[in-house]
């Protein structure tokens, strides 16, 4: 299916790009939240219009997203859990729990928006996490894990 693109989409293309996918991908993923359309003669030609429009947005959306990594770079939030006393923690520390401290410090991210690399933290210590704010911001984060005894 010919889809083009309302604004960047990763390992896919960028704002305006007219590209092919699978009809699911458009149908099911795509089309829904917004990121495309049907790349009908209509549509592109209503796309053409608003151009600019979409461009302007996509930069605001940007900036927005560089000013809040810069705030968020580097940043260290401490967060305890139960834990044995060989540093394993008695459950784990996920992208949930890591969203809900950074809400809690000022900082709105979804959990979708964080990236554990290695899964969920299982043990006690110092553990880097990326955040993605923008498909071109990510910025890395430190998330300090300490037991608490029962």
């Amino acid at each position: 299916m010919q889809i083009i693109l309302l604004e960047k989409v990763v390992n896919l293309g960028n704002l305006g790009d007219v590209v092919k996918v699978k009809d699911g991908y458009a149908r099911n993923f795509l089309i829904p939240s917004g990121r495309a359309r049907r790349a009908t003669e209509a549509a592109k030609a209503e796309f053409e219009a608003k151009r600019a429009e979409l461009e302007k947005a996509a930069a605001e959306k940007l900036a927005q997203a560089q000013t809040q990594g810069e705030k968020l770079a580097g940043k260290t939030i401490k967060l305890s859990q139960k834990a044995g006393v060989d540093g394993r923690l008695f459950g784990s520390v996920t992208n949930y729990d890591i969203a809900e401290e950074l809400a809690k410090t000022g900082f709105a991210v979804a959990k979708a928006q964080v990236r554990m690399p290695n899964g969920p933290i299982k043990v006690i210590g110092d553990s880097t996490v990326s955040v993605a704010l923008h498909t071109d911001v990510v910025v890395d984060i430190t998330v300090s894990v300490y037991g608490e005894a029962d």
